[in-house]
């Protein structure tokens, strides 16, 4: 089966349960191309899971998961930074394997400077602000050149001013760089501001 022209991602007849706990039940979705996408639905009603089996971390019991392109970037609920390396070494690190340090150099330092972190771009993630962590996932995941973004509540347990400003950003990095996103949110608001498509899911009876 082959995915239609205007379409990133096409949700066949999903299926998928942890033991006896159905989460998502013949599921039906399509996703379109340069366009925002928003998840919203309450706790456990398999938003994450969706994007989960999309990605490749987990896999469905059954239906199909048709994309256009596999290149995937990911942006989790935590930031997962490395540690041990710099906000500049942590978008080098997915990049190593498509661009030599030279070539890598100017792509870093604009969405650095996109997201206005290039003064912090030798510091380390335990020297930085929440927000500023947040600021390096996103310029991260657009410095990989993905043609599907995956968000997973990336503004949560931002203060409402920081949350604004960092969602700013992202539109303006959005509309420089367009590709289709996928966005898992609880917040109605932020999926209103985002979204040109609004999907809900609901929970699954035990």
């Amino acid at each position: 089966m082959e995915i239609t022209m205007d379409n990133e991602v096409q949700i066949k007849n999903l299926n998928k349960a942890f033991g006896k706990n159905p989460v998502l039940v013949n599921l039906n979705m399509n996703f379109p191309k340069n366009k925002i996408t928003v998840i919203t639905g309450p706790s456990g009603c398999g938003k994450t899971t969706l994007l989960n089996i999309m990605s490749g971390i987990e896999k469905q019991d059954s239906g199909e998961v048709l994309m256009s392109d596999k290149s995937i970037s990911y942006i989790f609920q935590e930031d997962r930074l490395l540690p041990h390396f710099t906000v500049y070494q942590n978008i080098a690190f997915v990049l190593n394997s498509t661009m030599t340090p030279t070539e890598m150099k100017p792509v870093i330092e604009k969405y650095l400077a996109l997201v206005k972190l290039m003064e912090a771009k030798d510091k380390y993630p335990s020297q930085l602000s929440g927000g500023m962590k947040r600021r390096v996932a996103i310029a991260r995941a657009f410095t990989y050149k993905s043609r599907l973004l995956l968000m997973d509540e990336p503004f949560k347990g931002l203060d409402d001013k920081l949350k604004k400003e960092i969602i700013e950003e992202f539109l303006r990095i959005y509309r420089e760089d367009t590709r289709t996103v996928i966005l898992v949110t609880h917040d109605m608001e932020e999926a209103k501001l985002l979204g040109d498509t609004i999907y809900t899911l609901n929970s699954h009876p035990l």
